[in-house]
């Protein structure tokens, strides 16, 4: 079941919500470029198991509005707090790849974790995907301005460029093609206003501020969002865990689908604390 809801003046944002009568809620947000068809391979399964599944796409992605502004954690945080309100979840699990995870721990420090019994964290770009004088983990900023440049030269090469290194196990031509058509789905403004954001903004006080159990998920050959990020999560919030997927880069919920669904379902199931 597809709708949209409305964020603030003007702009709307969709939403997946597939099997609503399940008894277990998961909110998927996804990481950047892609949308909610990224997890493709998650509401194949999960859904079976008695699982209701929401994705939700960004505003600028998918099939969401795209205004040109509004591409900042707070505001993003707000688009997430206001399907959470539309659609009165309570005691869901949200889950974020990628960037869609650094929204979801901004998620926990704006709006306090409203409704969260679970957070789960998947290669999140969370506290800073750039390294910093105070942070050396993360990539070079060079790298993220080098991909601003890129999205307003030749926004078609730059995300088969990121295609190519986004997954560790071997992917078919097809499925590169319908990774890069998801890319292709956003607004080449809202892409590069988020990799600005990734220069722009960090979230140490948010993930200090956690406080529901916390499974993290990263992939240790990770070329996007390195595995030291994961650790970095796993040393600030108080109950939490971290499990490497050695098989995996930053796609680990395809590159080891069957792993990644099993661990998720084992976390929203388990009612004990994480450590």
């Amino acid at each position: 079941m597809g709708y949209y809801v409305k964020v603030e003046s003007g702009v709307k944002v969709f939403v997946e919500d597939i099997n609503p009568e399940g008894d277990k809620t998961i909110v998927f947000l996804h990481g950047w470029p892609g949308n909610h068809n990224l997890f493709e391979y998650q509401f194949d399964e999960l859904p079976k198991r008695g699982y209701r599944c929401i994705g939700i796409d960004q505003r600028g992605f998918g099939e969401s509005d795209k205004p040109f502004t509004g591409y900042d954690y707070n505001r993003l945080s707000d688009d997430v707090w206001c399907v959470v309100k539309a659609l009165g979840l309570k005691n869901f699990t949200l889950s974020g790849h990628s960037t869609g995870g650094a929204i979801a721990v901004k998620y926990m420090g704006r709006h306090k974790g409203e409704g969260v019994s679970k957070l789960a964290l998947f290669a999140a770009a969370a506290p800073s995907l750039i390294k910093r004088p105070n942070f050396p983990y993360g990539i070079d900023e060079s790298v993220v301005t080098n991909i601003i440049q890129e999205t307003y030269a030749d926004r078609p090469k730059m995300l088969s460029d990121f295609g190519d290194i986004f997954f560790f196990q071997h992917i078919t031509e097809p499925f590169a093609q319908w990774f890069l058509q998801l890319g292709l789905q956003a607004a080449g403004w809202a892409t590069a206003a988020i990799a600005n954001t990734w220069i722009q903004e960090e979230l140490f006080s948010d993930l200090a501020s956690i406080n529901v159990p916390t499974l993290i998920l990263h992939g240790i050959h990770d070329k996007v969002v390195p595995f030291e990020l994961g650790q970095v999560q796993n040393q600030s919030i108080r109950d939490s865990k971290l499990i490497p997927f050695n098989l995996s880069g930053h796609g680990l919920f395809y590159d080891e689908k069957d792993k990644f669904n099993k661990e998720l379902m084992k976390f929203v199931e388990n009612r004990t604390s994480t450590k």
